[in-house]
């Protein structure tokens, strides 16, 4: 057995119940435990079996890697490993991943992790990622979001930066409430210093208005518009934590002019 945290599993268990607005009774339910078993637990009365710590992590969506810590809580070992993506066991994953990105050309597409750092891309996806971006913005970890919304990176030629960037913070918003990861939160409040970027608790759209922006910016080489819609994949039944992180962005055209210009390019 490892040598539980500072903070009880009841506790933690109880924080992350109530950072998803669950109810004990709701989670009883859900998890087809008896609420006073559950009551028990959060208080420190009742131990909970290594079983019962996982089930219920996985009805509250807790992330692997706070799951580890949950489980250590409890005093038992970690359930799940963090392996970097470029270690020789990955190499697959890898492999797999540069596929799905080839596939995707001419459009642009990249992994990016928890942080928003790229760990791989595409061609165009690199192409559009460097357009007269800084190159202090380029060097290695490059980060997704600092590069589209600073000054120095692709924020000053996108021409709906006030939608786009309240978009992108609402996403961030979430990730950081869902993960709880002190780090998005430290990277959401500086994208927030950033100018023109919006905050969309004080955006003058609907937050339903914001759930599918498209990205419209003209290329620095030429001038010539481009306007993109992105979708997001993550890797289903991940239990390595690296992979269960890691995020597909692949940008869409828009529109016709948009493909017909990355087909050019290619």
């Amino acid at each position: 057995m490892a040598p539980a945290t500072a903070q009880g599993i009841g506790d933690l268990l109880r924080e992350w119940r109530n950072r998803r607005h669950l109810s004990q009774l709701e989670v009883a339910l859900d998890s087809a435990v008896s609420a006073r078993h559950l009551s028990f637990v959060e208080t420190g009365r009742s131990q909970p079996s290594r079983e019962l710590v996982l089930h219920l992590c996985e009805q509250l969506e807790v992330p692997l890697r706070e799951r580890n810590t949950l489980l250590l809580a409890a005093g038992y070992a970690p359930a799940y490993e963090e392996t970097a993506l470029d270690d020789e066991s990955m190499t697959p994953v890898r492999s797999a991943l540069e596929r799905l990105l080839a596939s995707h050309e001419p459009f642009p597409a990249a992994v990016v992790n928890r942080r928003w750092e790229v760990l791989l891309a595409n061609g165009p996806g690199l192409a559009v990622m460097s357009d007269g971006v800084a190159p202090e913005l380029l060097a290695p970890p490059v980060n997704a979001l600092r590069v589209t919304l600073h000054p120095d990176g692709l924020a000053p030629r996108i021409e709906n930066l006030a939608e786009y960037s309240a978009h992108l913070m609402m996403r961030l918003r979430r990730e950081e409430i869902l993960s709880q990861e002190p780090a998005l939160a430290e990277l959401r409040a500086e994208m927030l210093s950033y100018p023109g970027v919006e905050d969309p608790a004080s955006a003058a759209v609907e937050p339903a208005e914001l759930l599918f922006v498209p990205l419209r910016i003209r290329r620095a080489s030429d001038g010539v518009p481009l306007s993109f819609f992105n979708t997001i994949s993550t890797l289903g039944t991940a239990l390595d934590i690296t992979l269960s992180e890691l995020a597909v962005e692949s940008l869409f055209p828009a529109d016709e002019s948009t493909a017909a210009a990355l087909r050019d390019d290619a």
